[in-house]
């Protein structure tokens, strides 16, 4: 007798888009995870991470940082959104994956929307070596809490 696997993956609905919507619109940092181009491991970092007027993760990292090359010689790249609490098992808490094409974003023209997001950013967002970067949604894999994961696509992730 064979036995049946069951797909743990539930169908996407309204909760599960708004709780991904959520995770991005609220996050204020992320893991970047990028390929390294001269040995074409993974890399993680940490980054600050904002929501874009239109609600598309952006990012200010520096021409100096290893992650900021990686995006150079590929854009492909994904971020983990979503941090346990204080208190109980992290594998509880909600968590998006969100795999995306990371691209230059007008720096002058979001200055001012970032800086309500980072003000501190002020004291290094015009040095000439840092750019903005948004993070344009390919797919998204949210884990609610156990039992509860979904595969989103772009159209779910963003309002």
């Amino acid at each position: 007798m064979t036995e049946r696997k069951t797909d743990p993956i539930r169908p996407t609905d309204d909760e599960a888009r708004s709780l991904a919507r959520s995770l991005i619109s609220d996050a204020r940092f992320a893991a970047l995870g990028v390929i390294d181009p001269e040995t074409g491991a993974p890399m993680v970092t940490r980054i600050a991470l904002v929501p874009g007027p239109d609600g598309v993760p952006l990012t200010l990292i520096s021409s100096l940082s290893a992650h900021t090359g990686a995006l150079a010689a590929n854009p492909a790249c994904s971020l983990l959104i979503g941090e346990p609490g204080e208190k109980g098992d992290p594998l509880t808490h909600p968590r998006l994956t969100l795999q995306a094409h990371a691209e230059q974003a007008d720096k002058a023209m979001l200055k001012t929307h970032y800086l309500t997001h980072y003000p501190k950013a002020q004291l290094y967002y015009d040095f000439s070596d840092f750019g903005l970067f948004r993070f344009a949604p390919l797919a998204g894999l949210l884990n609610g809490g156990f039992g509860k994961a979904y595969r989103l696509t772009p159209g779910d992730l963003m309002s």
